[in-house]
């Protein structure tokens, strides 16, 4: 029995026409732009895994002894921030009694 929907081995030259041709309208001149994010995005990918790889490998020796042990600084106290906003002074000279 085969599945009723489409799989892409399945797929002829004119639905791979028509796909483009949708991807074309939606993404227009965004798509260089999408292309290579797409791209960075799996070379960043494939960088992780093979990155997997080679701890695996290794058994996760070699990273750790790879790595100097980094000095922390101290933490700082909070610094103090002026208030920018306007100070409000009442004067007698310019209220007004409420009018009843």
């Amino acid at each position: 029995m085969t599945p009723q929907f489409a799989l892409l081995g399945e797929m002829s030259i004119i639905h791979w026409i028509i796909v483009a041709g949708i991807g074309i309208l939606l993404f227009g001149k965004r798509l260089p732009e999408v292309g290579r994010s797409l791209g960075k995005g799996i070379i960043e990918f494939k960088k992780g895994l093979k990155g997997l790889e080679d701890e695996t490998d290794s058994g996760g020796t070699a990273h750790a002894a790879r790595q100097e042990p980094q000095t922390l600084e101290p933490p700082r106290p909070p610094q103090r921030v002026p208030t920018t906003a306007p100070k409000f002074e009442d004067t007698p000279g310019t209220q007004q009694p409420p009018t009843v």
